[in-house]
């Protein structure tokens, strides 16, 4: 009796390690996968990163905005097209220090 008690016990402990052998190939095959899929798969920056990312899209839609009225208006009320010219150009070259000192969260 104690005899077929062990080839039993030894056979649940022979398939109960087959199983886990099973599951070891399974769980490290899934892992080698991951790996080659996080290694193929293009790296997403999270957060803000970049110029753009510095101001909110509401804010970077006001920026826009504005200076399309700004331009707008020059363009309506001024007559010399040289004068037109020169103003937008001044306006462009001092959009980002406007920007930056309006919308800067650094203070």
């Amino acid at each position: 009796m104690s005899k077929e008690r062990a080839r039993r016990r030894e056979a649940r402990q022979a398939e109960l390690e087959r199983e886990r052998a099973a599951r070891a190939r399974r769980v490290a095959r899934r892992e080698r996968r991951r790996v080659v899929a996080r290694r193929l798969t293009p790296k997403l920056r999270r957060g803000r990163t970049g110029r753009l990312h510095r101001h909110s899209r509401g804010e970077r839609a006001a920026i826009v905005l504005l200076t399309g009225a700004a331009v707008a208006g020059i363009w309506s009320f001024v007559d010399d097209l040289a004068l037109r010219l020169a103003l937008v150009v001044l306006l462009l070259l001092v959009l980002p220090a406007v920007v930056v000192i309006a919308l800067d969260r650094r203070s």
